[in-house]
């Protein structure tokens, strides 16, 4: 089991750095890309897959960007890591082990990793990040430097 894919953690950075910052205006994914240190080319496709699962909200115009589409407490990381799979099977060869004892295996371990993630929601993490003053880190690194 491969764990967590690098798609999957940059969207649930991308979701908590939402519901930290998307108070009272949307944030804008370029506001992300600096804040997380990503091109923005690999950060917008994620974010516009979180928008079509329900999990953020896109805002059009001049002061637009993304918000939570849903309360913090209502959205799971697992369905985070959902709506950025990939919906490729990775399970190996088509060979009849793997199809028969390998390929389910990797399934079950797979459901039971994501019936864990459910378990945690964006308010546990976003209660994490602010005991531990993220959003306070994040402005002191910022360089105003010409």
């Amino acid at each position: 089991m491969k764990g967590f894919s690098r798609k999957a953690v940059l969207a649930i950075e991308a979701v908590i750095d939402v519901a930290l910052h998307a108070q009272p205006d949307p944030v804008q994914a370029r506001e992300i890309t600096k804040r997380q240190g990503v091109p923005q080319r690999h950060l917008e496709p994620v974010m516009q897959q979180l928008a079509r699962a329900g999990i953020l909200r896109g805002v059009r115009g001049p002061k637009g960007g993304y918000t939570l589409a849903r309360e913090r407490r209502r959205i799971a990381v697992g369905d985070i890591v959902r709506a950025v799979a990939s919906d490729e099977e990775c399970y190996g060869s088509t060979s009849p082990l793997n199809e028969a004892v390998v390929a389910p295996f990797c399934a079950a371990q797979e459901e039971a990793f994501l019936k864990t993630l459910d378990d945690t929601t964006i308010e546990d993490l976003w209660r994490e990040a602010r005991a531990k003053r993220v959003t306070q880190q994040i402005e002191d690194r910022r360089d105003f430097t010409i």
